[in-house]
C-alpha cells in the first residue's frame, strides 16, 4: 500500500513538474525550420536586429518569452535541443547571459552551431557595482583591455572589484556594433546571401545611425544631465550622450539598495533638481515609486529595452519605438 501510495505520489509530482515546465516555456522559442538558417537569440534586441537582417533567409528562434526580464532567466532543455541544431546562437555576452558557459557544454556533441558573442568589439564599461548575482563578473577577459571605468560612484577603482557593465544594446552607438557582429555572423554561416544580408543590414544601420543622431542633438540641448534611474541598465547611454547616472539598485534589478543609499539618492534628487525618477515596464517600480514620494517629484518610464512586455508585442513596439519613447522621455525630465 505504502509503496503504491509512493508511486502515485511521484507521478503526481512529476505530472505537475512537466505541467510548470510547459506553462514557463509557452511564450518562448520556437522549432528549427528545414531550408533556412535557424538563429537563436537570448533576448530581444538581438533578436530584433537578427531578424531585420536576416530577412526571409533566416528563421530566428528567441529563447527568453515575453514579458521576462533577463537577468535571472535560465533556459529550459528544449532550448539546448534546438540550439543544437540551429546555425547561429547569437548572445550579448559581457556577462549579461551567466548561463552561457554551461549551456554550451550541454550542447549535442555533433552540433556545428556557431556561438557568437554580440558585444565584441564594443568599448565596455566597468563599475563597481554589484548585483549579487556575477552578472558580467570576469568571464569576458577578452574584453577586458578595451573597458573604461565609468558609472561607478564610490570611487572604488580595485581590479578585482570591477564588474562589467552588460547593458551595451541601449545605446544607439553600441547597438549599431552588435547590429554589425550579427551580419558578419551571418555572412560567415550562409556565404550564399552574403549580399542580401549586408543590403538589409545597411538599412538597419541607417535607422540606427539616425537614432544616434537624434539622441545627440536633442540631448544636447537639454540644461539637465543627471539622471536617477531603478537599476544601472543606462551606463552606456549616459556615457555616449553626456549624461551621469545615478542607480537605486546595481547592474540587476533584484541588487537591493541599502538604506543610506536611499537617503543619498532622495538629497542628490533634491539638491540638483530632479524632476523624475526613472523605472521600468518588466521590473517592479515600488523603489523607484518610494524614492520619487520621499523627494516629493514624478516618475516616468525608461526602458532598458530588455524585452516586450505582452501590450508592447501587441503594438508592433520595437526598439526604435522604444528607444524613440526613451528620448522624449529623457527630453521631457531634463528640461
Amino acid at each position: 500500500m505504502v509503496s503504491r501510495m509512493s508511486r502515485k505520489g511521484w507521478f503526481m509530482v512529476a505530472l505537475m513538474l512537466v505541467l510548470v515546465l510547459a506553462g514557463c516555456g509557452a511564450k518562448s522559442g520556437g522549432n528549427i525550420v528545414e531550408g533556412k538558417v535557424n538563429v537563436v537569440t537570448t533576448f530581444y534586441p538581438i533578436y530584433e536586429f537578427a531578424k531585420e537582417i536576416g530577412g526571409d533567409d533566416v528563421h530566428a528562434i528567441n529563447l527568453l518569452p515575453v514579458g521576462v526580464e533577463p537577468h535571472d532567466w535560465t533556459p529550459r532543455s528544449q532550448d539546448i535541443i534546438n540550439t543544437s541544431k540551429a546555425q547561429l546562437f547569437l548572445y550579448n555576452g559581457a556577462g549579461l547571459e551567466g548561463w552561457v558557459p554551461n549551456f554550451l557544454k550541454g550542447l549535442d556533441r555533433g552540433s556545428k552551431v556557431q556561438a557568437v558573442e554580440v558585444s565584441q568589439g564594443i568599448n565596455l564599461i566597468k563599475t563597481n557595482e554589484d548585483d549579487g548575482h556575477n552578472h558580467g563578473g570576469g568571464d569576458n577577459a577578452d574584453h577586458e583591455s578595451g573597458a573604461e571605468d565609468h558609472g561607478a560612484e564610490s570611487g572604488n577603482t580595485g581590479g578585482d572589484s570591477l564588474h562589467t557593465d552588460p547593458h551595451t544594446w541601449v545605446s544607439p552607438k553600441s547597438a549599431l556594433i552588435m547590429a554589425g557582429n550579427i551580419k558578419n555572423s551571418l555572412q560567415n554561416v550562409d556565404p550564399e546571401h552574403k549580399d542580401a544580408y549586408q543590403e538589409r543590414y545597411n538599412k538597419l544601420a541607417e535607422r540606427l545611425k539616425a537614432l544616434d543622431a537624434k539622441f545627440e542633438t536633442e540631448l544636447a540641448k537639454v540644461p539637465g544631465k543627471e539622471i536617477v534611474v531603478s537599476h544601472q541598465a543606462f551606463g552606456y547611454l549616459a556615457r555616449d550622450y553626456g549624461l551621469d547616472q545615478h542607480a537605486i539598485m546595481g547592474l540587476s534589478p533584484d541588487a537591493e539598495p541599502r538604506g543610506q543609499d536611499m537617503v543619498a539618492l532622495a538629497k542628490l534628487v533634491k539638491d540638483e533638481g530632479i524632476k523624475y525618477i526613472f523605472f521600468e515596464e518588466l521590473v517592479s517600480d515600488r523603489l523607484a515609486k518610494t524614492l520619487a514620494n520621499e523627494a516629493g517629484v514624478s516618475t516616468l518610464v525608461l526602458n532598458p529595452v530588455e524585452g516586450l512586455t505582452q501590450e508592447q508585442e501587441k503594438n508592433n513596439d520595437n526598439y526604435f519605438t522604444l528607444m524613440e519613447k526613451n528620448l522624449q522621455n529623457l527630453i521631457l525630465a531634463l528640461q
